[in-house]
């Protein structure tokens, strides 16, 4: 079988991130699928776009039809399955969207991938790969100074962490019933250049660009682990070629930070690069206001990553520092792809009961 990887979700933020790094290192085609809601987009692509390893389609991973044709087309040799709603608050204010997405799209996509799996030959089927990227939010609000484990029991409280705890359920189902070579991926919070402003990080900077203040949830103690986009495009490499089936692997920093923490290194560091221009009247920080906390936020995510660092080889070399100092230049270095992405985006606030 000739390679070649099928991604979902290819113009969102991670999804961008791994397409523009696949064709710039490797020389495997790539099949970008992708429905375009409102956090995906063209743009983020770049000149990836213009190679001829590349090829795109438009379509939703709830389709069993489109789903099934892309597959039947295409014939990948990997799957990486990053297609998902993402942001909590759009999970309190509309769940249904979520578990039609993540679990139902999820669903769909693994029956198509084990119907053409089960017909390649054996040694096409020992080398196929699917990775499902799941989240740190199934495993529920960790403990201080404990850090979840691959396999640990899960406990998700938000719709949004239901519905992706459902699809790794269903996922790990398909390999356990089917043999099918499916590979679990848990990433920790991620960050970085293109993400769409209604994310922590993102959303900070979006604020602070338009003079508006900083809506901090809660008492802004609650803490995160942030990964550096780069870092786990990188990971879910390594996964790819060199996972094994039937295997989880998490994804972290082991880089805890709470939102306050996060919130004053973006203001420190806007400050410094609008500095650089002029000076600023007014102190980045003091935009911070403390708001109404989400629904049922738990306090604490932490995953223990020596896994993926003796099996396989990876860790995070970002410092979060370093990765806040890129993030934020390139949000103001590229205005063009604030204004295109968020036009229609107003900022407020969703989620609240």
């Amino acid at each position: 079988m000739q390679e070649k990887i099928l991604v979902t979700g290819g113009a969102g933020f991670v999804g961008s991130c791994f397409v523009q790094r696949w064709i710039e290192k490797h020389n495997v085609a790539l099949v970008n699928f992708d429905a375009l809601t409102y956090a995906g987009h063209l743009a983020s692509i770049g000149s990836a776009a213009k190679s001829s390893r590349y090829t795109f389609i438009h379509a939703d991973i709830r389709s069993a039809k489109d789903v099934e044709q892309a597959i039947g087309e295409h014939r990948p040799s990997m799957i990486l399955h990053l297609a998902a709603e993402t942001h909590v608050d759009r999970s309190i204010e509309n769940p249904g969207e979520f578990i039609t997405t993540n679990v139902l799209g999820t669903s769909i996509l693994l029956q198509a991938t084990l119907q053409y799996w089960k017909a390649l030959p054996e040694s096409d089927q020992a080398d196929f790969r699917f990775l499902h990227v799941s989240t740190d939010e199934v495993y529920g609000p960790i403990a201080d100074n404990i850090l979840a484990t691959e396999g640990d029991a899960y406990a998700p409280t938000s719709p949004y962490a239901a519905s992706k705890a459902a699809a790794d359920h269903i996922a790990r189902s398909y390999y356990r019933t089917y043999d099918l070579p499916v590979i679990i991926a848990h990433p920790t919070n991620n960050y970085g250049p293109r993400q769409f402003p209604e994310k922590l990080i993102p959303h900070f900077i979006f604020k602070l660009l338009r003079g508006e203040e900083l809506p901090l949830y809660g008492d802004g103690m609650q803490e995160r682990d942030w990964l550096f986009v780069e870092d786990h495009c990188e990971a879910l490499e390594k996964i790819l070629f060199a996972g094994i089936p039937g295997e989880s692997y998490h994804l972290g920093s082991q880089q805890l930070r709470t939102n306050l923490e996060v919130s004053r290194q973006i203001c420190k560091q806007i400050d410094f690069e609008q500095s650089i221009i002029s000076p600023r009247t007014r102190p980045s920080e003091e935009h911070i206001t403390f708001v109404k906390d989400r629904p049922g936020h738990d306090h604490r995510y932490g995953l223990d990553c020596k896994k993926m660092e003796q099996a396989l080889g990876w860790q995070s070399t970002t410092s979060f520092e370093q990765g806040i100092t890129t993030t934020v230049k390139w949000y103001l270095n590229n205005p063009q792809w604030m204004e295109s992405v968020c036009h229609s985006y107003e900022g407020r606030r969703i989620g609240l009961l």
